[in-house]
């Protein structure tokens, strides 16, 4: 993996406009403040005299009740974009949607074109599947001249909001323009970044550079490591950080509603999950969409109890198994009762999904004669080579393909270091 030191003194100089501020641990532990709500409190100076397009979607929200210092951006749960609208001192003149859309409305793989926004009369602009020219040339239609990026991501490669953040980024570059990136938690903790780096041969929207599978950063510390490692021509980037987050922190611990940043990642536990269940999108086995515990419930027709019976044999850390049948009511297997396993995970702090996710690969292939991959070989894309699946096809352990990638893990840690803000 190339990792260049290129951009680090553009992405080091940029201006990290409200840095999270020195408090006591007892008073850091009192609530988390995103870095919209920073942002708010402090008047919106940061904006102050700018045209301001948003990059969000429904996770983009307050989450507070009121308080003296800053009522209006804390009033209930509000989209940001309705708080900013109503008030005067910042000059919100567009709004740019992802996946799923600005206002939530299409499901995955779908956004929601270009419209006027009803609640505000807003423009709102599409950036799904948008790159490069393109996507400037959408920022200069806009006639913003500053980009902020507030959307929750769940901590996975493969979930395609941070390559958003990215593109935009990117093409705001292009542009001419200033990014302003408000920051919230990764949602399953800023631990240590697990699981294979992404081979640049295998880029696509669901991973645009080389990061691990799970990356364990926030998405400020994110767009300090694309500005300075892979960006031809770093942003002018700012970050708005919180306060009273650690990295050790799950999303529980924030006390923020929880707003489903796309339909099927209803809760945090989802997301606790989702880095290394999604791999069943590369195989004919339902990844639990269409059910009320996606990517936590994992089968398909002709499963049994062994299945679940030979990955609880395994011991691995923080999780056990349940035999489970279910019947989704949309996607694979729609409206048929299939066969397979309920993730129960008993220890946050000790489970390591992408290794579990590779488990339960090798064990539904051992177990289950009817186990195919995509087609397409779309696991390539999530895994980001095409050693995962070469290596379980081979009859290799999961043991042997976890330890296929750590050299490669630890040079994108060491390179991820430099680029961490919280404690």
């Amino acid at each position: 993996m190339r990792m260049s030191r290129r951009g680090l003194l553009a992405a080091t100089t940029a201006a990290v406009s409200l840095p999270a501020p020195v408090a006591s641990a007892a008073e850091s532990r009192k609530r988390l403040r995103t870095g919209f709500e920073r942002l708010a409190a402090d008047g919106y100076a940061l904006l102050e005299g700018r045209r301001v397009g948003m990059v969000t979607n429904p996770t983009g929200v307050t989450g507070r009740g009121p308080s003296p210092s800053h009522e209006a951006a804390s009033a209930g749960v509000r989209h940001i974009v309705d708080v900013m609208h109503s008030d005067p001192t910042v000059n919100l003149v567009a709004v740019f949607g992802p996946e799923h859309g600005f206002r939530g409305t299409a499901q995955a793989g779908g956004s929601e074109g270009r419209y006027d926004d009803p609640a505000t009369g807003l423009p709102v602009y599409d950036t799904y599947l948008k790159s490069g020219q393109a996507l400037a040339d959408v920022f200069t239609a806009s006639g913003v001249d500053t980009v902020a990026f507030d959307i929750q991501d769940v901590g996975a490669r493969f979930y395609t909001y941070i390559w958003t953040l990215y593109d935009c980024m990117e093409a705001a570059g292009l542009a001419g323009l200033r990014f302003v990136v408000l920051d919230r938690p990764n949602p399953v903790s800023g631990r240590s970044a697990q699981g294979p780096v992404l081979h640049k041969e295998f880029a696509t929207f669901v991973g645009r550079q080389p990061i691990s599978q799970a990356h364990g950063m926030t998405v400020a510390e994110l767009a300090r490591l694309f500005n300075g490692e892979f960006l031809r021509t770093p942003v002018p980037l700012e970050t708005v950080l919180m306060t009273g987050w650690r990295r050790s922190d799950f999303y529980d611990a924030s006390r923020l509603p929880w707003v489903p940043p796309s339909p099927n990642m209803p809760t945090p536990d989802t997301a606790l999950v989702y880095s290394g269940t999604c791999l069943f999108e590369g195989t004919n086995l339902s990844e639990g969409r269409g059910t009320t515990r996606p990517f936590e419930l994992l089968g398909a027709d002709g499963i049994d109890g062994r299945w679940a019976a030979e990955a609880e044999q395994l011991g691995l850390p923080g999780v056990h198994f349940r035999e489970a049948y279910f019947s989704p009511v949309f996607s694979k297997f729609q409206g048929r009762t299939v066969g397979g396993v309920q993730i129960h995970v008993h220890d946050r702090a000790a489970y390591d999904p992408v290794r579990t996710g590779i488990a339960l690969l090798v064990t539904a292939r051992r177990v289950w004669d009817g186990f195919a991959w995509r087609s397409d070989d779309w696991i390539d894309r999530l895994t980001g080579s095409a050693r995962v699946r070469t290596m379980i096809d081979a009859g290799a352990t999961a043991e042997e393909v976890v330890a296929a990638w750590q050299d490669e893990l630890a040079v994108f840690r060491r390179v991820r270091a430099e680029y961490l803000v919280y404690g």
